[in-house]
């Protein structure tokens, strides 16, 4: 039995665990469109197309963060389509983008299996980032948050650009469930980085939104 969406896109309606949505994520009937995610059990799918809002947010960080660890040799960040495997958390998931430490990547804490060919991070990057969207705010805000904590990842990045004011907030692992890092003046510390964080939000003369992710 198989799902249909819109006539077009067939998906099946569902797998028997995490390795048999692995298997299908790889497999020449994956979609070309649209992002799917094996989240502890569920089945989840989001056909969105992406907004200039969400792609801007996401570009800043490739361009701040992936900069910083090229820079500083300090490791791999990851854009998004670059899938994360965990099976201790029992999920397939593609983040807005993650870290993975050169001491990880080394010790095999996190790994790339088939190298430059790789489709999956598998294990826990020490950093996850992901922007809200309309359609994935219970996704970010509840199931993944649980997820990344369940997964031993050291601090989930979470931007809210939604409701005309910026968020963005640094979670570390608490008790039970991560809490958020608190801001002083505005920059929140990293951990992972050793240096402190802040996102501004301003308007260019094309009246469109333009971010800039400060580091200090």
């Amino acid at each position: 039995m198989n799902v249909v969406l819109q006539e077009t896109l067939r998906l099946p309606a569902g797998f028997a665990n995490l390795g048999a949505f692995r298997e299908w994520t790889k497999s020449e009937s994956y979609p070309h469109r649209g992002q799917f995610a094996y989240l502890g059990c569920d089945f989840w799918i989001d056909l969105s197309t992406e907004t200039f809002l969400h792609d801007q947010l996401k570009n800043e960080f490739v361009i701040v963060i992936g900069g910083l660890v090229k820079a500083g040799r300090l490791g791999r960040y990851l854009g998004d389509r670059m899938r994360l495997v965990n099976e201790t958390a029992d999920m397939s998931v593609e983040p807005d983008g993650m870290f993975a430490s050169a001491k990880a990547l080394k010790a095999g804490r996190v790994r790339l299996e088939e190298g430059a060919d790789s489709l999956e991070l598998i294990g826990s990057p020490q950093m996850v980032l992901e922007i809200i969207s309309p359609t994935s705010v219970r996704k970010d805000t509840v199931v993944l948050s649980d997820l990344y904590f369940s997964a031993g990842i050291e601090e989930y990045w979470l931007v809210n650009p939604l409701g005309g004011q910026l968020a963005f907030d640094i979670f570390r692992p608490a008790a039970k469930e991560y809490a958020a890092v608190e801001a002083s003046g505005g920059w929140l510390p990293s951990a992972v980085f050793g240096k402190s964080f802040r996102l501004v939000q301003e308007t260019t003369d094309d009246g469109l939104p333009d971010f800039q992710l400060q580091v200090r």
